[in-house]
C-alpha cells in the first residue's frame, strides 16, 4: 500500500512492557507511515541495534517481513508485509494500541498506544520524539528479568556479578558508566533523521 497524503499526526506512547520503574517514548508520526518505516522509529527511540527479529501484533494479525519462501513468519503463522500496512488502517481512534516484539529470544514487548491524533502540521519534522524516560536496556540482556537482575548487579559494586557484569558492559557494547536512567532527547531525535531520511 502506497501510503497517502498525511491527514493527521498520531501522538504514540510507546512503554517496554514490564520495566519497573516504566521505560517509554512519546513519538510523533504521520498517520500514513508504515509499519516497516516504524520499526525503524522504534529501532531508533529504544535504543536497540536492530540485530534481531520482529513484529507487530493487532489482535491475530502479525505484521513484519515475511519469509520471501513459504510466506510465514513465527511459528509459523502467516505474516502480513509490515512494509504495505499503513498505521492509521490499524489505529483508528484514540487508545487504541498494537504490540512491537522484538528479539523473540529476550521478548522485548512494546506497547504503542495511540494518545492523540492531532492535526496535520507540514512545519512539524516526523517521525519525532517529544519526552522519554529511562535507558533501553542492552541487548541479550536477558529480557525484561534478566535487565532488572542486572540493573540490581551493576547498582553495587560489592555484587559478587558486578566486575563481570561491567567487563560484557564495556567490551560488548562500549558502556563504562551504567545509567539505567539515561534517556537523551536531542541523540535519539538526531538518530530518527538519520535513520529516516
Amino acid at each position: 500500500m502506497r501510503p497517502k497524503t498525511p491527514k493527521a499526526i498520531y501522538q504514540l506512547k510507546v512503554t517496554l512492557m514490564g520495566s519497573k520503574p516504566p521505560i517509554w517514548r512519546r513519538i510523533l508520526v504521520a498517520d500514513t507511515i508504515t509499519l516497516g518505516k516504524l520499526h525503524t522509529v522504534m529501532q531508533v527511540v529504544m535504543g536497540w541495534l536492530d540485530e534481531h527479529l520482529h513484529q507487530f501484533v493487532f489482535g491475530r494479525e502479525l505484521y513484519g517481513v515475511p519469509d520471501k519462501d513459504e510466506k510465514n513468519f513465527f511459528f509459523g503463522m502467516s505474516v502480513n508485509d509490515e512494509d504495505k500496512e499503513i498505521l492509521s488502517s490499524l489505529l483508528r481512534k484514540e487508545k487504541d494500541s498494537l504490540t512491537y516484539e522484538y528479539d523473540f529470544g529476550d521478548g522485548w514487548q512494546h506497547k504503542l498506544l495511540l494518545e492523540k491524533i492531532l492535526p496535520f502540521d507540514s512545519a512539524i519534522t516526523l517521525p519525532c520524539c517529544i519526552k522519554g524516560k529511562g535507558a533501553c536496556p542492552p541487548e541479550d540482556c536477558g529480557g525484561i528479568w534478566g535487565y532488572m537482575d542486572l540493573v540490581e548487579v551493576m547498582s553495587d559494586k560489592l555484587h559478587p556479578d558486578y566486575a563481570d557484569r561491567a567487563e560484557w558492559l564495556s567490551e560488548c557494547f562500549g558502556i563504562t558508566d551504567f545509567n539505567p536512567d539515561l534517556f537523551d532527547l536531542e541523540t535519539v531525535n538526531i538518530g530518527i533523521r538519520g535513520a529516516c531520511r
